[in-house]
């Protein structure tokens, strides 16, 4: 492993358990699994805590949390799928862009549906 700020080299060696049979749990796949497992986790679940300030929601009853939840994934989606590649950026623009842009990132054309919208 090369540290970022020296740029030297050292070694790590990391103990892990797993229920995979020793067949599937060569060191190899065991890193591509984790590396996955944090890819997802930088991605989303990351994004929603601190640009969503998720931790802090006060909704707790009912479904609440879970739809707050998918609201905050469908709008993450959507801006990666419109190619932001930075969600707090793009939420910022988002908000500055009026009523629109929910309807551009759905890929429907308001200028299609006439005078009024």
């Amino acid at each position: 492993m090369e540290e970022l700020a020296t740029g030297a080299h050292r070694g790590e060696t990391v103990y892990g358990v797993t229920s995979l049979p020793p067949a599937q749990a060569a060191p190899a796949h065991l890193l591509a699994l984790i590396r996955a497992h944090w890819t997802i986790e930088n991605r989303l679940h990351w994004v929603r805590d601190v640009t969503f300030d998720e931790d802090r929601s006060q909704i707790r009853r009912g479904a609440g949390p879970q739809v707050m939840a998918t609201l905050r994934n469908l709008a993450i989606s959507l801006l990666r799928l419109a190619g932001a590649p930075l969600i707090a950026p793009a939420l910022r623009h988002a908000g500055w862009a009026g009523q629109t842009l929910i309807f551009r990132l759905l890929g429907i054309d308001l200028r299609a549906a006439g005078p009024g919208l």
